[in-house]
């Protein structure tokens, strides 16, 4: 069954109301139904009838699933869209995006399912363990760079971009580090423009380099190695303080 809105409601939805059809306006709504599926627009393509369920999104998109595939649809509509489903649902649901020029038709044969939820508003997706965190855990604790390191500056600014952690070693040596979540040539290549302004500077120079990161790509290594800088592969768990032998069973 179809949620009931109000006209305010599909006035400030994505999804259009058309006089005369019954028309899903406004939150998620899922269904699972016999359907065919024919899409027109720069290509044709068609789904033979099959159970499958339908996704209408607040946002005003429609996608269509299978029960393998993974997250993606098999086939979609991109918002805001434009949907007139049939009286009582059995029958071609018309979907149509803003600009007019593709549409899809959903061919509904039977429905075994029908139902709207309102999710709310969605905080967003926060990442753990992304190149912020890694450059502050390290920061922090410079323990995997070796005893003694101290920290000079976070960001150091030079003329092409901060590098991440300026730092002296157990010798008083300026290091340039380099943090990564997946170390590779690029990130490498980085550090070596870094490297080349650094020591330019007289109070700085000489400057060393290291590249940091979770994981290490054998050819960023290998380039790594032939241009003198160290690498370091970092334990995120470990820098959190996390004790994975603490939590084992046997």
């Amino acid at each position: 069954m179809c949620t009931s809105s109000s006209k305010a409601d599909i006035a400030a939805s994505p999804l259009k109301s058309v006089p005369g059809a019954r028309f899903y306006s406004f939150g998620m709504r899922l269904l699972i139904a016999r359907c065919s599926v024919d899409y027109a627009g720069k290509l044709s393509a068609h789904l033979p009838e099959a159970t499958r369920l339908l996704l209408l999104k607040g946002d005003g998109s429609v996608l269509v699933h299978s029960e393998t595939g993974s997250y993606k649809p098999l086939n979609w509509m991109n918002p805001p869209c434009t949907i007139v489903e049939p009286e009582d649902g059995i029958g071609d649901w018309n979907v149509t995006n803003r600009k007019g020029d593709a549409t899809l038709v959903i061919h509904v044969s039977e429905i075994l399912h029908d139902s709207s939820h309102e999710l709310g508003e969605d905080p967003g997706l926060q990442k753990d363990g992304v190149e912020a965190h890694l450059q502050r855990l390290l920061a922090d604790r410079l323990d995997p760079l070796g005893d003694g390191w101290s920290l000079v500056r976070r960001e150091f600014p030079t003329a092409i971009g901060p590098v991440d952690l300026l730092c002296q070693d157990a010798s008083g040596n300026n290091v340039a580090i380099e943090v990564k979540r997946r170390g590779e040539i690029d990130g490498v290549e980085q550090l070596t423009r870094y490297l080349d302004l650094l020591n330019r500077d007289p109070l700085l120079a000489p400057v060393r380099g290291v590249f940091a990161a979770q994981e290490i790509k054998p050819q960023a290594r290998t380039l790594a190695m032939d241009r003198g800088i160290n690498c370091v592969t970092l334990d995120y768990d470990e820098m959190r303080g996390l004790d994975p032998e603490g939590m084992r069973l046997f």
